[in-house]
């Protein structure tokens, strides 16, 4: 059974809570084909079989609960869990330390932007829980990013309809570099603006 018949079996049988279950393993850290998903459900909704909004909803649900537990997981037990049973979802130290990084430079707004980058989401959820990101913080962040990353692949499927699985690798290509962009832009007006810079004491 190719991926494509294993997305189209779950979801038949379990319909919007397959999506939302697929979700949340995959932004705990399990191999689901997150954007995949997303944009087969697009589809889903432009032939009809699916309705727009319980899909984006129980996609948005998904996700939020999925990296929920990956930020509790990080602010329990951080990285023991991590050293332990980490290869268990494809966790390394040297991948936590990574997202870290990114985190202590570009700080919240890697969880909006990190869902972007496959094999990274999940991550920055972990490592926002080690850092004791307030939970206000955290979820007014990551939960703005759910929504815009799940809306943005839903429409994308939604789009281009049946060929959403011929399109859908140059799309995420394309999403990739405009993400990248915008992280750019966005770090040159931080950097620029007026205030950034202090004058020596």
């Amino acid at each position: 059974m190719d991926l494509l018949e294993t997305l189209t079996y779950w979801i038949t049988s379990h319909g919007y809570f397959g999506i939302f279950s697929l979700l949340m393993l995959g932004l705990f850290g399990f191999p689901v084909p997150d954007e995949t998903l997303l944009m087969f459900s697009g589809y889903l909704v432009s032939s009809g079989r699916l309705e727009f909004v319980p899909t984006v909803a129980a996609a948005v649900l998904g996700s939020i609960c999925g990296i929920t537990l990956s930020f509790v997981l990080g602010r329990t037990a951080g990285q023991r869990l991590v050293d332990r049973f980490g290869r268990l979802i494809h966790l390394t130290r040297d991948r936590v330390n990574a997202v870290h990084d990114w985190f202590e430079r570009f700080g919240k707004w890697t969880l909006v932007f990190g869902y972007f980058i496959p094999g990274f989401r999940h991550l920055t959820a972990l490592v926002a829980g080690t850092s004791s990101l307030e939970v206000k913080s955290f979820a007014a962040f990551a939960y703005s990013g759910a929504l815009i990353w799940s809306l943005t692949f839903i429409s994308l499927g939604y789009f281009f309809g049946t060929e959403w699985q011929q399109t859908s690798a140059a799309i995420h290509r394309d999403v990739l570099i405009a993400v990248a962009i915008l992280v750019v832009l966005f770090l040159l007006y931080l950097a620029l603006r007026p205030g950034s810079r202090r004058e020596p004491q």
